[in-house]
């Protein structure tokens, strides 16, 4: 049987969308709110994150070994995550479970924000961020975002800073979480084998008394720096180096070819970087990608390599996106095609990735467009649209990063 999409909308402003299969052998279910790092108050930078994990400290009613222990009875895949624009809680199960899964996720979805578990949870937030101070990769890259965007709330980090989480307070927490995670601000995705009726129904007789609040986001695209700094670590050997350059926001139809474009220049294997200097030797990672944002998108470049070769690791990204435009060939498109089909397919295959699709695309747009229909629009991408883009979003104006050991000369 072909998918088949549906929606339906609370009264209190809550939407429910699914695409419905009843070929497949599971279900999976997502609630999506549309709130992240850029919705947070500057003093409250990391409120998203660490909410997502007081979500699982239990509500009035369970606590967090029954919703461990509810999980894992049903055999589930579940988990969640924060990025700077949306907060996921998620669940694969097997068709017979789904009711028993949206009925946890949506209980989670009103945590009971207890001060204990705020205390201990900070705890647990604070090491993370340690540990990612140990990662030259993410110290250089969350530096490079923020002098990017800087004042802009999408220069906010994810995870926040030990200033911000470590003076965050417990009723802060909970006047953030009554203005966002509102019917309103909230989607619930769904797909695989599946009685839609019934699931909304029971997301009627659960979240029905949520309130609205009428969330909003200022998606004004705001003007990035385009500066160069460097940063010196005596606790790393090796050499990085992280550019980023403005592009298309996530509503723009130009993404696509912005995707296309830094596959061409960037993807892990075959790309224009690849072969320029990871075959040549010259460094030990190359890659570049594309994040489209509410607004605005931006491109990332990043290599690393021998300290001494910086310099010379980094003319050669210059080079390749230099010429980037002019070498294009229908060749390249047509293998990027290829690749982003494939691998939209298998995706296709599994309910919780359609489920992920179908969420990340409704919380970012307002509108569904099936699987098909996105594989036609990168189908129609061409060279002169790429070309076009080259010029509207030039690649040679980055915010410029570099890090190096201590000593380095």
């Amino acid at each position: 049987m072909p998918v088949t999409f549906r929606e339906a909308t609370l009264d209190n402003g809550l939407k429910i969308i699914a695409e419905v299969d009843d070929d497949m052998h599971s279900a999976a279910a997502g609630f999506f709110v549309r709130t992240g790092a850029r919705d947070e108050p500057g003093e409250l930078m990391g409120v998203s994150h660490f909410l997502e994990h007081m979500m699982f400290k239990g509500t009035e009613e369970l606590n967090a070994e029954l919703i461990n222990q509810g999980f894992d009875a049903m055999g589930a895949r579940n988990n969640a995550y924060t990025s700077n624009e949306v907060t996921c809680f998620h669940a694969h199960v097997l068709p017979e479970f789904l009711p028993r899964a949206v009925d946890l996720l949506a209980k989670m979805m009103r945590p009971a924000l207890r001060q204990a578990d705020f205390d201990t949870e900070k705890s647990v937030i604070l090491e993370e961020i340690a540990m990612y101070k140990d990662n030259p990769f993410w110290v250089l890259y969350e530096e490079c975002v923020d002098r990017h965007y800087r004042p802009h709330p999408l220069a906010h980090r994810v995870l926040g800073t030990e200033e911000t989480v470590g003076a965050m307070t417990r009723d802060q927490m909970d006047a953030y979480f009554r203005a966002r995670y509102s019917a309103d601000n909230t989607v619930l995705s769904l797909a695989g084998r599946l009685d839609f009726d019934r699931v909304v129904d029971q997301a009627n007789a659960l979240c029905g008394s949520w309130q609205r609040t009428g969330a909003a986001r200022d998606e004004t695209p705001p003007p990035t720096a385009g500066e160069r700094f460097e940063l010196r670590d005596e606790s790393v050997s090796r050499g990085y180096v992280i550019a980023i350059m403005s592009g298309p926001g996530v509503r723009d139809e130009r993404r696509y070819a912005a995707s296309m474009l830094a596959h061409v220049l960037g993807s892990p294997d075959n790309s224009r970087l690849h072969w320029a200097l990871i075959e040549t030797g010259l460094a030990e990672e190359a890659q570049a990608a594309f994040d489209p944002h509410a607004g605005v998108g931006d491109y990332f470049v990043y290599a690393s390599g021998d300290p001494a070769r910086l310099d010379e690791i980094w003319a050669a990204c210059e080079r390749e996106i230099a010429q980037l435009s002019d070498t294009l060939t229908e060749e390249d498109l047509e293998r990027v095609r290829n690749k982003i089909a494939t691998a939209a397919t298998l995706s296709g295959e599994r309910p919780n990735d359609r489920m992920q699709r179908l969420g990340r695309l409704w919380t970012a747009t307002g509108g569904y467009r099936t699987l098909e229909q996105e594989l036609a629009r990168i189908q129609a991408v061409t060279l002169d649209d790429i070309r076009r883009l080259c010029a509207e979003f030039p690649l040679d104006r980055p915010t410029l990063g570099r890090l190096l050991p201590e000593d380095a000369a």
